[in-house]
């Protein structure tokens, strides 16, 4: 296994990618903010930009979710203690939830009836699944021999290539 990496890495991301973890918090605040953005500007904003909006907190969603499930999650499954796994296995089933609803917002349109509702549900799941894995899958895999910097490089390869991948069909 590679050297251990705790703590903070000065310089946040690099051309390489940068820790993981750092990483994976600056999608949390990015889509935080999305999410705060469509709050306050809901009641004034057009279909067409709610929309938009939307689209985008989709499209960060799906990113995030599948390099975790494709990259960091199973890094984390080696990594961290076994008996810690359940933590694993519910941030799977939570990655589940925010996949349907974001399905179901794909097939709406802004003026139905449970849009917002649906939206506002999404950043309630989203903010939960956040807290739980800052607070404990994070911690667990900076306590863990695993190389952050590696993996953060994997991480952003691999979100390059969904993003491409992804933009036509949200859209953007």
């Amino acid at each position: 296994m590679a050297a251990k990496k705790t703590g903070k890495r000065a310089g946040g991301l690099g051309k390489d990618g940068g820790d993981a973890i750092e990483m994976l918090t600056d999608d949390h605040r990015r889509v935080d903010e999305l999410f705060e953005e469509y709050e306050s500007s809901k009641d004034e904003a057009e279909d067409e930009a709610k929309q938009a909006l939307v689209a985008r907190i989709c499209l960060e969603l799906t990113v995030h979710a599948t390099v975790e499930e494709q990259v960091f999650y199973p890094a984390a499954r080696e990594a961290i203690d076994p008996e810690r796994s359940d933590m694993l296995d519910e941030a799977e089933v939570e990655h589940a939830s925010v996949k349907d609803l974001i399905e179901q917002l794909s097939g709406m349109s802004p003026s139905d009836v449970l849009y917002d509702a649906k939206v506002k549900v999404l950043g309630e799941y989203v903010k939960h699944h956040v807290e739980e894995e800052e607070g404990e899958i994070f911690p667990a895999m900076r306590d863990s021999e695993i190389d952050l910097e590696a993996l953060g490089s994997e991480i952003e390869t691999r979100k390059e290539e969904l993003r491409e991948e992804l933009e036509a069909e949200f859209a953007l």
